[in-house]
């Protein structure tokens, strides 16, 4: 798939996941001001999003979600989850969730662990990586664990690029840009996981 047929079809998911926080914002009564504190996001950023002039990553997708009381995916697909467990989570091989988001890579599935943890301080995906990158790198507050779960990757991080095989892992900064290609002849799985922006250290 081209990158200008990937943009165009991202291009619904951007406009609904923008009118989903809007609808919440508003349904909460908040204003702008009320949405930048709790997130820490700026004004003028989060209006972008919100008029869709801005395309979110997905870890600011999170911190939105979270600012707003919801958990990240509702934002990206608009159904809720489950009543939310506080103790213990639990997800069979069945029930992770494939998700689509702004700005990944063409032919990349994400796979999320859809904990309904109300105080869960890390989200977590299995990545089915694309044989492109994605059209930009992506930045976002916080730290990542990614571990290469199967094939081979081509790794870019803040102007080097790294080669993973399968058992490789890595940890690194979310803030500097970063995004992933397959290179093997069969497409790369990744488990990536980040932190909760509000409860932890970013994400």
């Amino acid at each position: 798939m081209s990158q200008t047929q990937n943009e165009k079809n991202s291009r619904p998911l951007e406009k609904a996941i923008a009118r989903r926080i809007r609808a919440k914002r508003l349904e909460l009564c908040w204003t702008l001001d009320q949405l930048a504190k709790t997130t820490g996001l700026s004004k003028g950023y989060l209006s972008q999003i919100e008029n869709d002039d801005k395309t979110p990553t997905i870890g600011t997708l999170t911190k939105i979600a979270f600012g707003l009381g919801l958990n990240a995916v509702v934002l990206m697909t608009g159904e809720e989850p489950r009543p939310k467990q506080e103790k213990f989570c639990l997800i069979r091989s069945g029930d992770r969730q494939p998700i689509s988001h702004p700005g990944a890579a063409p032919d990349s599935i994400y796979e999320f662990f859809s904990f309904n943890k109300s105080n869960r301080i890390m989200d977590s995906y299995i990545v089915t990586v694309g044989k492109e990158f994605a059209p930009k790198p992506l930045m976002h507050e916080g730290q990542e664990m990614a571990f290469v779960l199967e094939g081979k990757s081509e790794f870019y991080y803040d102007g080097q690029t790294y080669i993973l095989e399968t058992g490789d892992a890595m940890y690194f900064d979310s803030d500097r840009p970063h995004m992933t290609r397959s290179i093997g002849h069969e497409q790369a799985k990744v488990l990536v996981v980040f932190c909760n922006p509000l409860h932890g250290h970013g994400g």
